[in-house]
């Protein structure tokens, strides 16, 4: 069995979607990344919960919903002790929603609210330490925050995380500082040899995420990308599964497709093309 991939406080740990037709969401993105599905769902628990797999390992959760509002992708943030993050949360004036509360034996989360209102998530595990493949075809990419207000933004999450911002002019990277020594010593020890050779800007071994400035007609929210093998063929299964591509955007180092999953879910499908 490989070194299960594990989660410092503060490094996003893992991401799922509650929508109210568990079995055609099941459907949808069985046919778009390939998943298969582990019922985990908690003894007396109203709703279903689902761990997605690619070849045995956990990339995400799907989740029964009871709640009549538009689906959404949830992006969890490890911590040591939910207690004492949602502490955190509440002393940098965001607000603790729900919990903490018991995910059966797989850990405990809480739900928050950053000072924008913008919905996230802590996760303290248990015995499933988070998603064990990213940044594979069909595995979770990255979270990244949109944001209407970015220095106040930012300022909030360094008061609840230990995080740092690089602005790299584009964006600013969320970097948490040891994430890849981590790495290094865990499940990836040529991190560094291979980022080196396509050029990333220096501290990228440490990045969790993106802190970016929210259109001028979007809703600031944490907003979930997974990565694919070819952009557009994602696309055109996505439309053929029932989902909607909203938007197509290139960049110097990625092909990105803006993808609404027929029970109305965002998220980004994106290919990694460095030298395109």
């Amino acid at each position: 069995m490989p070194e299960p991939r594990t989660y410092p406080e503060g490094v996003p740990s893992w991401v799922d979607v509650e929508e109210p037709d568990l079995e055609a969401a099941e459907a949808f993105y069985a046919g778009l990344f390939g998943w298969a599905f582990e019922d985990v769902t908690p003894v007396g628990s109203p709703t279903r919960y689902a761990v997605a797999q690619l070849d045995g390992l956990a990339v995400a959760g799907l989740a029964g919903s009871l709640d009549s509002a538009t689906p959404s992708w949830n992006t969890y943030v490890a911590v040591d002790d939910a207690e004492e993050a949602a502490r955190r949360v509440r002393a940098a004036g965001g607000q603790v929603l729900h919990g903490p509360v018991a995910a059966g034996d797989h850990g405990r989360y809480v739900v928050c609210a950053d000072p924008a209102g913008v919905p996230f998530r802590l996760r303290q595990a248990g015995t499933h330490p988070g998603a064990q493949v990213v940044n594979a075809p069909g595995a979770w990419n990255f979270s990244d925050l949109h944001a209407t207000a970015p220095a106040a933004s930012a300022a909030f999450y360094t008061s609840v995380f230990p995080w740092a911002f690089d602005d790299v002019g584009f964006a600013a990277m969320i970097r948490r500082p040891g994430y890849g020594d981590h790495l290094a010593a865990t499940i990836d020890p040529d991190i560094r040899e291979r980022q080196a050779g396509i050029g990333v800007p220096p501290g990228f071994a440490d990045t969790v995420g993106w802190l970016v400035p929210a259109a001028a007609e979007e809703a600031p929210h944490w907003h979930v990308a997974f990565t694919v093998a070819d952009r557009d063929a994602t696309a055109a299964a996505a439309e053929r599964l029932g989902g909607t591509v909203l938007r197509r955007d290139d960049t110097d180092w990625t092909r990105e497709a803006l993808i609404r999953d027929p029970q109305g879910a965002l998220f980004t499908a994106s290919q990694f093309t460095p030298s395109a």
